[in-house]
């Protein structure tokens, strides 16, 4: 039995024909203890905050490395804390498990897993975007192509594999870093706010899905 479905989706080609987005805000590197304490205690009168975390790709088998790069992100300036010189401190903790202030990602229990091998951490206050999207029938769950359908640029993943335990993090490092938490904010921000009709989108499709019946014999 075959059942049609409308999905909103975008393709790989069309994502690369769009323009490349770019990050425009403030941004603040946190490589102390004394830096952290200061952002935590700003990023804690915020309702929402925009989450990501970056980690040092591994190209061995069986290599692995924690979490470098915490962005927490306000919807004017994006806070990236070096977590490989400063660990995860007591204030900014407080932060991702404070359930009063609303914290935006995306597939965010990676990230609790890998925070986790960094310290015990209980997360509260966490919207997944890849869950909330589907109400608005987007089916894409990476945050470029989010981004994209909502906003008709292109986010540029080419840092994605750089070195983010590096002495210094370069310019292009930080921005997109920056822009990976603020993304989300913005993606959040843009549906709760009712701007996007998912039935007027130009990436509106119909798919058709095979459902299987499934016959029960019964026996004498």
């Amino acid at each position: 039995m075959e059942e049609k479905q409308k999905i909103i989706t975008i393709s790989k080609e069309e994502l690369s024909t769009l323009p490349a987005a770019s990050y425009e805000g403030r941004i603040v590197l946190i490589d102390t203890p004394e830096a952290a304490k200061d952002a935590a205690q700003k990023l804690s009168k915020e309702k929402y905050i925009g989450f990501d975390t970056e980690t040092k790709p591994s190209f061995k088998r069986g290599q692995s490395h924690t979490v470098a790069l915490l962005q927490l992100s306000s919807h004017t300036e994006c806070y990236l804390f070096r977590l490989n010189h400063i660990g995860l401190t007591e204030e900014v903790k407080n932060i991702l498990e404070d359930a009063n202030i609303i914290k935006i990602g995306l597939s965010i229990h990676d990230d609790f897993h890998n925070l986790n091998k960094i310290c015990s951490l209980t997360p509260a206050g966490f919207i997944d975007l890849q869950q909330y999207v589907k109400k608005f029938l987007i089916a894409d769950n990476s945050l470029a192509r989010i981004y994209a359908i909502l906003f008709d640029h292109r986010i540029s993943k080419g840092q994605r594999l750089t070195n983010w335990e590096a002495e210094e993090l370069t310019p292009h490092q930080q921005c997109y870093a920056a822009l990976d938490a603020l993304a989300c904010i913005r993606i959040f921000d843009h549906l709760e706010a009712g701007l996007f009709d998912p039935m007027q989108s130009r990436h509106l499709k119909e798919i058709v899905i095979e459902n299987e019946i499934e016959n029960e014999n019964t026996g004498d």
